[in-house]
């Protein structure tokens, strides 16, 4: 282990809780791994459902005090405070994201951590401006919709984009006067232990944020699920998690939002503008070394310039430089883990002795990068639609290439998974986009477009790639209870 802890950790990293960062009750504790050279960063405490009843405990105190009683606007001024030392601190939180998740410090400082704070911004306002529909019938009664804070509520979320997808969720709950319990993913504990200091230096209230480490089954995250005291609980991750968390929160009849697995598609018409086109599914392939929800892991190409197409994409491919996550010059990271990586290759390996398929380029350790978990990054052509390698979630830098003759055969493509999260179309023609707008059975559809966000709208996916909206209004709504309110007409009573 290190002599010091990188700058931004608490002196005794720990859990956080009631304002104090605080050991295991069990006193275990777990490595967080550096997953681009091996080394150990910290010890981690290793939470379990004692140490989920504490925190429970004093967010139900917090919530119960002046934060569940405070008024929109004194909460928004808290949050807006957030966002701002997340600003100040952007570097200090790029640094650990990129330490603690192998990705390149590019993209920790240019987007992720920028993203966050602005997580806090934009629901500090939307929440201290949203409306409840008032309405007066014809008898001259009168009926409005209260909002109210559903009390505490869990969030559970994943290793990929630790700090933007945590604020994603916290942010809106907080705005709304709940408390809050965070078991972070135990592969990338780090910047959500900074983030509980930076939000009790901003003036959040003690036990209105804890954070909880440790594992899933039998472990932190299943006592937060199962804890009757939660009322609702919001999940990032794998889809069978999220039916494992389903199954244990049923008995309470919790609130539940889930944003699982994907398996997204770019695909290519041939009048599309190809160099656009070739850049961006390069970019939507291998981002985060492939490894986001909303990745374009299939690519679906019209036959006719599958070809040029190809070329074009290979060129984009070959510029990608793997390298230490700290330089400034590398595109392309680590992955996660070496248990992770060995998941990755063992689809390569099957895209080895499948009839047919062509390993184009990559499929191996980069020279020189055999410590860590990197992987180069990889093109597979002439996959079948039934094969594993498109019809499973592989999360890592592997792109499965396709062909098709029709528009809708490229939708029955498209469309011919169990999951239903994101694509991206690419074509000149607008009848053509708004055909595959409507025809794709996927929650977001972008054209000639890949990762573009507007707060307002609603994200999540179809069929097994999630369950409810989140979003703008629709996140406020989620961790808010609903209540109506009559009254007859004057002299009615």
């Amino acid at each position: 282990m290190p002599k010091d802890l990188p700058l931004g950790l608490p002196a005794r990293p720990g859990h956080y809780i009631a304002g104090e960062y605080r050991a295991a009750l069990s006193q275990a504790v777990f490595a967080d791994v550096n997953p681009a050279t091996d080394e150990v960063i910290c010890e981690v405490p290793l939470g379990d459902a004692r140490d989920i009843d504490l925190a429970v405990d004093a967010a139900e105190q917090a919530q119960k005090g002046l934060w569940g009683r405070a008024s929109a606007g004194e909460r928004a001024h808290v949050l807006r405070r957030i966002a701002e030392l997340i600003d100040e601190r952007r570097e200090v939180f790029a640094r650990l994201e990129s330490l603690d998740t192998g990705k390149p410090l590019s993209e920790s400082r240019g987007g992720e951590i920028p993203r966050s704070a602005y997580n806090f911004r934009f629901f500090s306002e939307l929440a201290a401006h949203q409306q409840s529909p008032t309405f007066v019938g014809d008898d001259g009664s009168w009926h409005t919709s209260l909002r109210e804070p559903l009390g505490v509520v869990g969030l559970i979320t994943p290793w990929n984009l630790p700090l933007y997808l945590a604020t994603w969720k916290i942010a809106p709950a907080l705005a709304q006067g709940n408390a809050v319990v965070l078991k972070p993913a135990e592969l990338t504990p780090l910047t959500a232990m900074a983030l509980g200091q930076l939000c009790q230096d901003a003036g959040l209230p003690k036990g209105v944020l804890n954070i909880v480490q440790g594992e899933g089954a039998r472990s932190a995250g299943e006592a937060l699920v199962a804890h009757p005291g939660v009322r609702a609980l919001s999940f990032t991750g794998e889809t069978t998690t999220g039916e494992a968390i389903m199954r244990a929160a049923a008995p309470g009849l919790k609130k539940l939002s889930f944003e699982l697995g994907g398996k997204g598609a770019t695909v290519v018409f041939a009048d599309a503008d190809l160099d656009q086109a070739a850049a961006t599914a390069a970019r939507a392939a291998f981002r985060n070394q492939g490894q986001i929800c909303l990745a374009g892991s299939r690519l679906l190409v019209e036959e006719g310039i599958a070809g040029p197409f190809l070329s074009r994409l290979m060129q984009h491919v070959a510029a990608i430089r793997v390298g230490d996550p700290l330089d400034d010059k590398t595109t392309m990271g680590s992955l996660i883990h070496r248990s992770h990586r060995e998941k990755v290759m063992s689809y390569v390996e099957l895209a080895r002795k499948e009839a047919g398929v062509t390993v184009a380029c990559g499929g191996q350790v980069p020279a020189g990068r055999e410590r860590g978990a990197f992987y180069a990054p990889t093109v597979l052509t002439g996959v079948s639609q039934e094969s594993r390698l498109v019809q499973e979630e592989i999360f890592g830098p592997v792109l499965t290439v396709q062909t098709f003759k029709s528009f809708d055969e490229a939708m029955g493509l498209l469309n011919g998974t169990r999951y239903g999260l994101s694509c991206s179309v690419w074509t000149r023609d607008l009848a053509r986009a708004q055909a595959a707008a409507r025809a794709a059975r996927t929650g977001l559809v972008w054209i000639n477009s890949w990762f573009l966000r507007d707060l307002h709208t609603a994200f999540g996916g179809m069929k097994r790639s999630g369950i409810g909206r989140e979003g703008g209004q629709l996140s406020l709504d989620f961790f808010a209870d609903m209540k109506t309110v009559t009254m007859p007409a004057p002299g009615g009573f």
